[in-house]
């Protein structure tokens, strides 16, 4: 496992020269993979630059690991050598599929959750790990139907996923709310399932309301059950490296700072009030 990294922030355009001027104090920076997947040009001159000063890690939307379409070599090679190139603490995608016949979406897909779904994914994650030479992280997904075929809930299908693939997890608290809310299971109970020596980092982000529905937007503030299912993760797993994922009405640099802010003070509340040898 890697060492707890503290607390980042998604590495946006916006926020560029801000971050190269000001240098905050930013414990590391989170890239979407796809968008420094490029021969060159802006985006790879302002990742060399920040990676100089800040850890990075790299989380995909397109690897597919549900699909049924083969593997895509071209894309693991791209992947492989941005690893290469940037020399992240770790890698994540998700647990879905973006495409089929080699037409992608560009959306994050649910799968059904039952045996042969999991054997799938376990199969396609071995490969993948085996391709880039180290563990990936998959993240839990938001999701919005659910399928008559699933014969197990989401969170024992991800348990018995990072076993059975020894990967490791990206816990999406915003993503277990928007789902406990939109299927009415408990995310307290999600979080107890999880092996806890195999979460590895923890996303927080603000949904939408869309009538009775939780959309995962990434637009605004977390929300106060998402920081409750966040400090009951910390109490459940102790320090995990923890983001604010902000992708559509992005403040400036200060105002993603605060609600980061908001996290570390979580996470100290939780320390403070918990014996200091499970924090160890």
């Amino acid at each position: 496992m890697v060492p707890f990294l503290g607390f980042g922030l998604g590495l946006r355009t916006d926020h560029y020269d801000y971050i190269l001027g000001h240098r905050p104090a930013i414990d590391w920076f989170e890239i979407i993979s796809e968008n420094y997947m490029v021969d060159g040009g802006k985006p790879l001159y302002y990742l060399d630059r920040v990676r100089e000063h800040y850890p990075i890690v790299m989380h995909g939307v397109s690897l597919s690991i549900g699909s049924t379409d083969p593997l895509n070599r071209q894309y693991l090679n791209d992947l492989k050598q941005l690893i290469q190139r940037a020399e992240p603490q770790w890698v994540s995608d998700h647990l879905c599929w973006t495409g089929v016949h080699g037409h992608n979406s560009h959306d994050l897909l649910p799968l059904p959750y039952n045996q042969e779904t999991l054997h799938h994914v376990i199969d396609r994650i071995k490969q993948v790990q085996d391709f880039l030479g180290r563990q990936i992280l998959i993240e839990n997904p938001s999701s919005y139907v659910e399928f008559e075929h699933s014969d197990m809930t989401e969170w024992e299908f991800m348990r018995e996923m990072a076993i059975g693939a020894d990967c490791l997890l990206l816990l999406d608290i915003n993503n277990i709310y928007v789902s406990g809310h939109n299927h009415e299971f408990s995310g307290e109970t999600y979080i107890n399932a999880m092996p806890a020596d195999r979460v590895q980092q923890i996303h927080l982000a603000g949904p939408s309301e869309n009538g009775p529905m939780l959309i995962d937007t990434h637009d605004g503030p977390v929300h106060e059950p998402a920081w409750m299912l966040y400090e009951k993760a910390i109490r459940r797993f102790g320090k995990v490296s923890t983001m604010i994922e902000w992708d559509d009405n992005i403040p400036d640099f200060v105002g993603l700072s605060e609600e980061l802010d908001k996290a570390k003070g979580r996470l100290n509340r939780v320390i403070t009030q918990t014996e200091p040898s499970c924090f160890s």
